[in-house]
């Protein structure tokens, strides 16, 4: 992953999504040899020059300002997303530490891992920004039971379960919605962890062996992934559709606790506790993922 060229990819893909008319351009006559708007339509609603404009989206990004980046962000309409995802790419390229500071490694704290554990109505799970799951309450490591085979690597990663695996088009059964989502996140990552090794390693596995991955990573897609609906077509209750909350762990950055909830008296609150009464049976502690470095 080069840092130039995804910043010239972002902001290419950013200005072909937006026309002259949803920029409050006038649409002059005649067509347009591309989509979206042009360079110099960027530059005016930035309030910079052409050649200035033209040397960011070549990935000479390090020394803008954050009064540029902001203009440019406001002239290419990003969400909080793609404006956060922008700011991480100007980092990577002035070779500046990310502001959510140095990232977890290690064994995850025993006091985290008894937060997790006390969540006995929800599936739980802590993961990091690689979407590896690095600790599971008993619920959660029912409900993402598919994912647990003798033969998966570890630790347990959900983009490499949904886009390797056979199974993974059949547990997650929104597939675009979900592909884009788990594509979406790992670009997010990418920008805030350019020079992650695994991460790396990760997206070169996914890029090389699933056409699916290598077609949704080539948009540039960035989301925040904080709250919403998730389903799973679960081997052991069928389909059932959860909300979701995510939550960053701010002693443990680069970590998020995930628990998924259904409301009661619906059948996915039904098939929620079928899975409870499954997972009972299991071990009552957190599962813990080895990992050389769980934490990371």
């Amino acid at each position: 992953m080069s840092t130039e060229s995804d910043i010239r990819e972002f902001l290419a893909s950013r200005r072909a999504k937006i026309t002259p008319q949803q920029a409050g351009l006038p649409a002059y006559g005649g067509k347009r040899r591309v989509p979206g708007l042009r360079r110099e339509e960027v530059a005016l609603l930035a309030g910079v020059s052409i050649d200035y404009y033209v040397r960011l989206e070549r990935g000479h990004i390090a020394g803008a300002s954050e009064d540029v980046l902001d203009a440019v962000a406001n002239a290419l309409q990003l969400d909080d997303a793609e404006r956060a995802h922008l700011y991480d790419l100007a980092r990577a390229a002035a070779k500046r530490p990310n502001r959510r500071g140095k990232r977890a490694r290690g064994p995850l704290p025993d006091s985290v891992l008894r937060v997790l554990a006390s969540m006995t109505d929800s599936p739980a799970f802590i993961r990091n920004g690689r979407l590896d799951i690095l600790a599971t309450n008993p619920l959660g490591r029912a409900l993402y039971a598919p994912l647990y085979t003798d033969d998966a690597p570890s630790p347990v990663n959900i983009a490499r379960f949904q886009f390797l695996n056979p199974r993974g088009r059949d547990f997650f059964p929104d597939w675009d919605d979900s592909l884009n989502t788990t594509v979406s996140l790992l670009r997010t990552e990418a920008g805030r962890a350019p020079h992650d090794s695994d991460l790396t390693g990760l997206v070169g596995e996914l890029v090389t062996r699933s056409e699916g991955f290598r077609t949704a990573w080539a948009k540039h897609n960035v989301r925040l992934h904080h709250t919403g609906r998730k389903s799973f077509h679960h081997p052991a209750v069928g389909v059932l559709t959860l909300d979701f909350d995510a939550m960053e762990l701010p002693a443990q950055p680069g970590l998020t606790l995930t628990a998924y909830t259904a409301a009661p008296g619906t059948p996915d609150h039904d098939a929620l506790q079928l899975l409870a009464a499954l997972a009972a049976t299991e071990n009552a502690e957190p599962t813990r993922q080895p990992s050389d470095r769980p934490g990371r």
